[in-house]
């Protein structure tokens, strides 16, 4: 509940596009996301997406079956009132990624640029794991970004965790096959940059 709290405050205090992670529009994930689900029917989840603009490049793409999963309803408020009437082509989760219920095998892609580093507790991240496991149907495309060895230590006023590459893969597996990794620059709208990992898996 400290962490609803926390980013519940901060949605309803600070403009989405003034905070560190704002991009106008999420170019790597929109790209990798694009390759490995070309049908718009897939199965589509943005954790942690709450006021991002990816479900935005996401609808423009035709995509059918969008879901944005946040713990902070603010977050989601944002996004709803961005996309206006749009906003119905898509599912508003709200809910804690380790705890909330979600369909089995109902996912085709997972992507999350925003979640998994804030996981400072073991427990928590091995319960992220779970859910993915859980959520996402076999053979399906897990993509996941996390702040890389000389990324921040700190976002939003809360301790992260950065990630090499392999580091990143490991705490997901042996069920997770490793198919690229990528980096990413990110810079900030206050100018500062970024250091992202991004891995993209298949769940076997």
């Amino acid at each position: 509940m400290e962490a609803k709290s926390h980013w519940e405050k901060i949605y309803k205090t600070k403009s989405s596009e003034t905070m560190s992670w704002y991009q106008p529009h999420a170019t790597l994930s929109l790209d990798l996301i694009r390759r490995v689900a070309p049908e718009t029917s897939a199965r589509i989840v943005d954790v942690g997406g709450g006021a991002a603009s990816l479900v935005d490049n996401l609808l423009a793409d035709g995509m059918t079956n969008v879901s944005v999963l946040d713990i902070s309803g603010a977050a989601l408020n944002v996004a709803r009132h961005r996309l206006g009437d749009q906003a119905r082509r898509v599912r508003w989760i709200e809910g804690d990624i380790t705890t909330v219920g979600l369909e089995k095998s109902s996912i085709d892609v997972w992507h999350d640029r925003a979640v998994f580093h804030f996981l400072t507790s073991a427990v928590d991240r091995a319960a992220y794991v779970a859910q993915v496991r859980h959520a996402v149907r076999p053979g399906g495309q897990v993509i996941v970004a996390a702040f890389g060895p000389n990324g921040p230590l700190q976002c939003s006023g809360l301790p992260v965790v950065r990630y090499a590459p392999d580091a990143l893969h490991a705490e997901f597996g042996g069920a997770f096959e490793l198919l690229e990794h990528v980096t990413e620059d990110h810079y900030t709208p206050s100018g500062l940059v970024q250091h992202f990992v991004y891995c993209h898996c298949v769940l076997h």
